[in-house]
């Protein structure tokens, strides 16, 4: 029988991180090397490989939305409902994140911010396959819900035959920040000025963690499919500056974390096992294939949000919406196949 040691015994040495983006909020890591400390004199150091990390990670869950909506004679909708399906890591994580069995961070976002009569969002809970386990990730649950409701936008504003940034403007008139960040990043983006064929230009609007943010993605596709992605604007409302490089890193880094994941962000399973080991088949985003980002502050004196997280979510629906625009193809998965991008 191993030996319980009092915790007067046991020293925690913190170590600063350069970047956790959820993997922090889960300790398999630190189990391992306190099993092994306790059976052994002096200090231990358990280092994974990135082949034994990338195989053995807390994923970002796999979700599936389901959007529904009515229009009314003007094109504008009248009825939204959305059902999000996928797993509970609250449930495993925090529990008391969890009300009625409906995971509460799971949900972020899901509600749509515009302003539809009839709204109804709901989740199905449905679990990974055993030994894939699920943990947080940046910009939490509205990394999963914004890119269908921003689609389901577009997608409506194209039915209406509508600007889909005349139709934002129409349904956020209750929301001013939200609308504000949007106007902004039209602006800076030059909304209205046309671009060659074979590109173009998609929008995302974000609330998270107390600020507001709104992403237009410019976006070149080859007759080959080959996707260039030329330049993002991010305008964003977080109350209260305290340190304007702050938020401009922040946004910048949630970008091309969101980037990444839109690209490349792709676990795949074999014969029991996760087949991707390293950047060579799970590749980040490198140098050479980040765009232009220009980072835009609304003036504001609320109180300050959050900023960390709220540069992501909006990243993957304006690509989607982009891609759209330049192919007319409507992409609804992700991340990106580059092989179904040859314009229609």
């Amino acid at each position: 029988m191993l030996p319980v040691f009092p915790s007067i015994r046991v020293v925690v040495h913190n170590h600063l991180l350069g970047g956790g983006f959820g993997r922090r909020l889960d300790v398999d890591g630190i189990i391992v090397a306190a099993k092994i400390a306790k059976q052994v004199e002096g200090p231990v150091k358990v280092t994974w490989s990135r082949e034994e990390d990338i195989r053995h990670d807390c994923y970002r869950y796999l979700n599936y939305s389901k959007v529904t909506a009515t229009l009314g004679p003007d094109g504008m909708p009248v009825s939204w409902r959305h059902r999000v399906i996928g797993p509970s890591v609250m449930a495993r994580w925090l529990p008391a994140f969890t009300r009625d069995g409906i995971d509460l961070d799971q949900m972020g976002g899901a509600e749509s911010p515009y302003a539809i009569p009839n709204k109804y969002t709901d989740f199905a809970r449905h679990e990974a396959p055993d030994g894939m386990l699920t943990g947080n990730w940046r910009g939490v649950g509205a990394t999963r819900n914004i890119p269908p409701i921003e689609g389901g936008i577009d997608e409506l504003a194209h039915i209406a035959g509508v600007d889909p940034l005349e139709y934002r403007r129409r349904l956020l008139q209750q929301k001013p920040r939200l609308l504000g960040a949007l106007n902004l990043a039209a602006e800076k983006a030059g909304w209205t000025n046309p671009l060659p064929q074979g590109e173009g230009r998609g929008i995302a609007i974000a609330e998270d963690f107390g600020s507001h943010a709104a992403t237009i993605s410019e976006v070149s596709v080859g007759d080959n499919g080959r996707l260039r992605i030329e330049r993002i604007i991010c305008a964003v409302d977080c109350g209260q500056v305290i340190n304007p490089d702050t938020v401009e890193a922040q946004i910048q880094s949630g970008i091309v974390y969101g980037l990444s994941a839109a690209l490349y962000g792709r676990i795949t399973v074999a014969n029991g096992a996760v087949v991707e080991s390293n950047f060579d088949d799970s590749p980040v985003l490198r140098i050479h294939e980040t765009p232009e980002i220009e980072v835009h502050i609304v003036p504001s004196s609320e109180a300050p949000g959050g900023i960390g997280e709220v540069g992501t979510p909006g990243v993957a629906p304006s690509l989607l919406n982009a891609i759209f625009v330049a192919t007319g193809k409507r992409l609804r998965s992700l991340p990106i196949n580059q092989s179904d991008l040859r314009r229609v």
